[in-house]
């Protein structure tokens, strides 16, 4: 004796999940900004420890920095953009520059979608 079972095609609450979007947030740049008062290796050692960059990685943005007057370091949501620019700006000053003053310059920009 073989038995049919009919299933629901769908039930109320997965239809329900379903017609709602997903609202995702845009994405941000963290943008680092070049300055004549931090060395290489103050820039290298805040990404690594900041964003966990290799010295590799860190040395390509230094570069990048160097030249280019800037550098997207991260790219993320508004409140962890906001958060990474914050200790950028925390960082401290380069203990290897006696004219530095200060820690290094971030701003946040809309990445393009």
């Amino acid at each position: 004796m073989s038995e049919t079972v009919t299933l629901p095609r769908t039930s109320k609450r997965v239809k329900e999940q379903e017609d709602q979007t997903v609202k995702r947030q845009p994405p941000y740049h963290v943008i680092l900004l070049n300055d004549d008062d931090h060395s290489y290796e103050y820039v290298i050692r805040m990404l690594g420890q900041l964003f966990g960059y290799p010295p590799e990685k860190g040395f390509q943005m230094a570069k990048e920095v160097d030249t280019s007057g800037r550098v997207i370091v991260a790219t993320t949501t508004l409140e962890k953009a906001e958060l990474k620019r914050d200790q950028i700006h925390a960082f401290g000053p380069d203990p290897d520059i006696k004219r530095c003053q200060g820690s290094m310059s971030a701003v946040i920009e809309p990445a393009p979608q």
